[in-house]
């Protein structure tokens, strides 16, 4: 028990990064919109997707070094490629993210400016991040994260008693083939748990936590710790579903176009099963984890590029980032995402394209990094005793296809 505390940490950090978007907004929206009809979607993305992050923890294990030194390993192009994506994809990422935690900060502060808001937002990351960059946000977000999973968990369990409020069967073929199904399905499984090039966020985290509490643990331990925050991210992306199709599904309600809308709307999710008095304190936890999401997303793009552009210059790899070249990308990746928010503010429909264009980008560039995952996982790489099991590799392998296969869908179709 002393060592798994010892180990624990990484996989609730990573559940909370995935326990944001994705579950708050995307997962809701889908059962909102469409009842129990994309809950195949949200289950093979999770199953598809769990082989390639669970590579992180165990390469990190077994090799003492990121996934992006492992990039590296494997030739100039696959570490280009994830420095590709991850520039691409951290502003978008860092924005998306920023706008819902945004919209749940004005809600709770009842505060009016969108941009005050955010200023503000940004601000409180970065600071948290600079003064201390892994200890005030593992505990931050260990905090937050059983919070809202007790909250959702009684919530889930509530409507299910309560029972359906629409009048439309929850399962069914009528919205399938509609375009807006197949335009949303993308979009969902993007973020669904979260992007996939987060895997080597994981690695980076497994490592900090090593060097914080100077306790290497066995890959059993690593995974345990992982597979708890995985499933729990798994089960609260099915919560949200069956809150959003239990309370909205088949009725006259929908969701806002304004972050500061939706999340009231989110809001009243709850307090529609708890009653009235729930309201504020489902408000704090809801912004609580959003708010502990945007300063892992802040930590983890910093830490990941921090860590990748040692390597670009041949120069001798690290596996801590640099505390200088850390704080100058969390000021970058906060002026970036500001821009990118300001630029969708004036479209009535912005909050909405933001967040599509980031998860749909998050997913077509998925097989890229799982491929890479995949080939990182031989025992030249990670020791015969790293290797995973045959069960392991045939999930991962279908997994890649899966991902292939929407990804060239949705650049064929979308």
């Amino acid at each position: 028990m002393k060592n798994l505390l010892k180990t624990f940490g990484p996989g609730i950090l990573f559940a909370s990064t995935a326990i944001g978007v994705s579950h708050l907004v995307q997962s809701t929206q889908a059962g909102a919109y469409f009842g129990f009809n994309m809950l195949w979607a949200v289950v093979l993305a999770n199953l598809f997707k769990y082989p390639f992050f669970e590579f992180g923890a165990r390469y990190a294990n077994a090799t003492g070094e990121s996934l992006i030194s492992g990039y590296r390993k494997l030739g100039t192009v696959p570490l280009w490629s994830f420095f590709g994506i991850t520039l691409i994809s951290m502003f978008l990422v860092t924005a998306a993210v920023g706008s819902v935690t945004a919209g749940f900060m004005q809600n709770l502060f009842q505060l009016e400016s969108n941009t005050f808001t955010l200023i503000v937002l940004f601000s409180l990351c970065v600071l948290i991040l600079v003064f201390n960059n892994f200890k005030v946000l593992d505990g931050l977000i260990k905090i937050i994260g059983i919070v809202l999973l007790i909250s959702t968990l009684i919530a889930f369990i509530m409507v299910i008693i309560k029972g359906p409020q629409g009048n439309r069967p929850l399962l069914g073929m009528d919205a399938i083939p509609s375009e807006a199904y197949l335009t949303f399905l993308i979009p969902l499984m993007g973020w669904m748990p979260t992007a996939l090039d987060l895997s080597a966020w994981s690695s980076l985290w497994t490592l900090e936590r090593i060097k914080q509490t100077g306790y290497h643990p066995t890959l059993s331990e690593t995974k345990l710790d992982f597979n708890i925050g995985y499933l729990l991210s798994s089960l609260l992306a099915i919560c949200f579903i069956t809150l959003g199709a239990f309370i909205m599904y088949g009725t006259s309600l929908s969701f806002s176009m304004s972050p500061a809308q939706f999340s009231n709307e989110v809001i009243q999710l709850y307090s529609t099963t708890f009653g009235h008095w729930a309201t504020s304190i489902m408000a704090i936890s809801a912004f609580s984890i959003m708010f502990g999401t945007c300063i892992a997303v802040f930590d983890g793009y910093s830490r990941a590029m921090a860590a990748t552009l040692p390597l670009l210059t041949k120069k001798q790899a690290i596996q801590s980032a640099s505390k200088k070249t850390y704080r100058w990308l969390l000021l970058l990746i906060a002026l970036g995402s500001f821009a990118i928010i300001y630029a969708f503010q004036n479209d009535p429909a912005g909050f909405k394209k933001l967040i599509n264009l980031a998860t749909s980008v998050s997913f077509v560039l998925a097989p890229v990094i799982a491929i890479y995952n995949l080939i990182l996982m031989q025992s030249k790489y990670v020791g015969t005793s790293h290797v995973p099991n045959l069960l392991m590799r045939l999930l991962a392998y279908a997994g890649f296809l899966f991902l292939l296969f929407f990804s060239i869908y949705y650049l064929v179709f979308i």
